[in-house]
């Protein structure tokens, strides 16, 4: 039992740490633009998302409500609201930022808050439809394997979402570390493409839940 939790775990940290997804793109975003400390906000937001999923479908599967999340009428309603924010949020990457290279900036004066940044993370995670299934499929398993104890489920998810949120700090640290060599137009180059993954990932998610219905 216990080398089956431990291999889940790894799998599990592996599938939301480095799945391209939109917290993927914005994450990795974040660290380049504005650093490590804005970048790792981002990622608590995300992780503490995670968080809030995983005891929720916990909490559904110990009380036999999973298939709440099953129905095609729950995906579609995530899949639509979901499909829209990460559109809404992908076109503010088009935005361009110039940047004055013949005076000192106050860099701090540019930075978004702490809390908007926290909150960006947590809906841009929560209404992936993908993240639901995900965590619902993982805690079906596990369920199994713990003996459907509730307190053990979560004392497992815990730590393993301790392991994703290490992960995703080192990847906005390592992120913020090549800032400085990239020039406006390189800049101006990621935040289109993040851009764009945002945008495709929402118009996929609304078409293949919404106007693709069997």
């Amino acid at each position: 039992m216990i080398l089956s939790l431990i291999y889940q775990s790894i799998i599990l940290v592996l599938l939301l740490t480095f799945s391209f997804g939109p917290a993927f793109f914005a994450l990795i975003n974040t660290g380049i633009k504005f650093g490590y400390r804005t970048g790792s906000f981002l990622a608590i937001g995300v992780v503490l998302s995670d968080l809030f999923v995983c005891t929720l479908v916990c909490l559904l599967v110990y009380f036999g409500m999973s298939n709440l999340l099953d129905s095609k009428n729950a995906q579609t309603i995530f899949a639509t609201i979901g499909g829209g924010i990460l559109i809404v949020f992908g076109a503010f990457f088009f935005k361009k930022h110039e940047v004055k290279t013949e005076q000192t900036i106050d860099i701090q004066n540019q930075l978004p808050s702490p809390k908007l940044m926290v909150l960006k993370g947590f809906f841009l995670n929560l209404f992936n439809p993908s993240v639901w299934l995900l965590w619902l499929t993982n805690v079906t398993v596990t369920s199994k394997t713990v003996d459907y104890s509730l307190f053990k489920m979560l004392i497992f998810f815990f730590i393993v979402l301790a392991a994703v949120l290490s992960v995703e700090l080192f990847k906005v640290k390592l992120s913020g570390k090549i800032k400085h060599y990239l020039t406006d137009k390189v800049m101006n180059i990621v935040n289109y493409i993040t851009g764009t993954a945002l945008i495709i990932f929402g118009v996929i998610l609304i078409y293949t839940h919404y106007f693709n219905k069997d």
